[in-house]
């Protein structure tokens, strides 16, 4: 039986005003502690950072498009924009690095799947932001102008990242389930679920995360932001592999030590 979450239901509202999120697993998590479902497949920058007990995330597929990217019909870039123009976007993340870039465009929100965005900037906006994954797989990748990676434009935690959740105590399904993951995948969320962790704040906060495995080493970049742009702060982080969640917290430490929490503050308190 589908399951339409009330992330799926809820459009035209952006998330941090709703909940966060954890709005696109809940009614699926659900279903799996209930035994409606036995495993659930999630868009793991959907997933929050505490699973609900009697769950985990037990499978990582590997991780494809991890970054934004930006869509125009007119314009090449960022820097191309003209002065006063339209971008849409309802993550306060991509917002806040936006700013960053360019105080001198407006943000205009935009929820909905991937067609209705695309049909809201055919219709009047200079340029979209979204996640290269999303576009790719539903065959829009031809839309692309302009791929945005770090350390410019961080992604979310787990950003083009599918994860496979189960029961823990159904050992022998977990297993199984394991096995499909991709290890150099499953090393760099270890990583960024960390960093999350450590941090805190969801949805409400302009935060993102991206580590990627180098041989032996893992390496990371985390940030934090103020949501008007005008305070970004990143941090980069490298260890051993087997130290992955080390590197996480160690990285969302040092920039909550270094103005984040802050940021943290006003934001949550507002």
């Amino acid at each position: 039986m589908p399951i339409k979450t009330t992330g799926d239901h809820i459009r035209d509202v952006p998330l941090a005003k709703v909940g966060g999120k954890g709005l696109f697993v809940k009614e699926i998590e659900e279903a799996l502690l209930e035994g409606r479902a036995d495993v659930a497949v999630h868009s793991l920058k959907d997933v929050p950072d505490t699973i609900p007990c009697g769950l985990c995330l037990a499978g990582f597929l590997e991780r494809k498009y991890p970054f934004d990217v930006f869509v125009s019909n007119h314009y090449e870039n960022i820097e191309a924009l003209p002065s006063g123009a339209k971008v849409g976007t309802s993550s306060i993340r991509r917002m806040a690095q936006l700013l960053a870039m360019r105080k001198d465009i407006e943000i205009v929100p935009l929820r909905g799947n991937v067609d209705t965005r695309l049909r809201k900037l055919d219709m009047g906006l200079d340029a979209i932001i979204l996640a290269m994954a999303g576009l790719v797989r539903l065959g829009f990748a031809n839309r692309v102008r302009k791929i945005l990676g770090p350390p410019e434009f961080v992604p979310a935690i787990g950003q083009g990242v599918i994860a496979l959740e189960c029961r823990e105590e159904d050992k022998e399904l977990r297993g199984l389930v394991e096995r499909l993951s991709h290890e150099e995948t499953r090393v760099a969320v270890e990583a960024e679920r960390a960093f999350l962790k450590t941090v805190g704040g969801g949805c409400q906060v302009p935060l993102g995360a991206y580590a990627w495995c180098d041989g032996g080493q893992i390496q990371m970049i985390g940030m934090i932001a103020k949501a008007d742009g005008t305070k970004v702060l990143k941090a980069v982080g490298e260890g051993q592999r087997e130290e992955a969640a080390k590197v996480g917290r160690e990285v969302a430490t040092r920039l909550l030590e270094e103005g984040g929490k802050e940021i943290l503050a006003e934001l949550l308190n507002q």
